[in-house]
Parts: structure tokens; C-alpha cells; sequence
């Protein structure tokens, strides 16, 4: 057997139609494109962007501001704020487990950030997962400590 001899399996294959070749070829006259209208015309037909008479959607979108661009993988911190901290005594350890029992946060299934409002008079050693900058210099100038927690 050589390349020449090679032939697909018989009803593997199926002959073209061929359209537009009188009517005694089953698919003269129209060729399957109906009697009149906008599909029967060469170059005829709708783009595919066509929605029969809405607003298309793609001159929608200018107006959907806002819309559709929410960040997939944002992170939604519960807060902490240093002025909710100054019920705590000096060298207290605030892990978010203790700031749970004492209601500064909802829930432990989000992660714990400790923002900058307010001050800081005591001591505390400050487990979190995230502290911005201007909280972690209030707590160190009071003498207390911050670790970030990884998970």
C-alpha cells in the first residue's frame, strides 16, 4: 500500500452540494436561500453583533460605568482602628481570636488590618494580618509591637 492508494471508509465522506445549478439539481433557483429578504442577496445578512432592534451591546457599554470592573481577587479586611484599642491594658497580646471575644471584629474568616485613627497610650503586642504604616509607628512610639500574621 502506498500514499496514492489511500482512501477513506466507505460513507465516511459525503459529496458537496452543489448550489445553484438549475433546477434539476434539487438546489437550483434560490440555492436554499429562501424566496426573498435580506439573506437571499450576495454580501446579504446581519453582523454578528446584530440584536434586531435592541441598543446593540456594544454601544451599551459606555453607559455601564463602573459596571462589570469590581477587582476578582480583593481582599475584604476586617478593621481595627488604634482608638478602639485603648480599653486594653499594657503588654496585652491582641490576636484576632481576642479581638473577636472582645467584639472589635465580626468574624475570623476575613483577615485583620489595624488602621491609624487615633492614638495609643499603652504597650500592646499586636498580632495581624495586615497594619498600615502609620499604625505600626503609633504602636512602636508607645513601646508595643506588631507582628504580621501570614496565611
Amino acid at each position: 500500500m502506498k500514499l496514492h492508494d489511500l482512501k477513506p471508509n466507505v460513507g465516511a465522506t459525503k459529496e458537496r452540494k452543489r448550489k445553484g445549478r438549475g433546477t434539476a439539481a434539487g438546489q437550483g433557483k434560490t440555492a436554499g436561500r429562501g424566496m426573498k429578504g435580506q439573506n437571499s442577496r450576495a454580501g446579504g445578512g446581519v453582523p454578528l453583533y446584530h440584536q434586531g432592534g435592541n441598543l446593540p451591546f456594544y454601544r451599551k457599554l459606555p453607559f455601564k460605568r463602573g459596571e462589570g470592573m469590581t477587582v476578582i481577587n480583593r481582599v475584604r479586611y476586617e478593621e481595627v482602628n488604634l482608638d478602639q484599642l485603648s480599653d486594653f491594658s499594657a503588654k496585652t497580646e491582641l490576636s484576632p481570636e481576642v479581638m473577636l471575644e472582645s467584639g472589635l471584629v465580626k468574624t475570623l474568616k476575613k483577615p485583620v488590618k489595624i488602621l491609624g485613627r487615633g492614638e495609643v497610650s499603652v504597650a500592646l503586642k499586636i498580632k495581624a494580618h495586615a497594619v498600615t504604616k502609620s499604625a505600626q509607628e503609633k504602636i512602636e512610639a508607645a513601646g508595643g509591637s506588631v507582628e504580621i500574621i501570614q496565611e
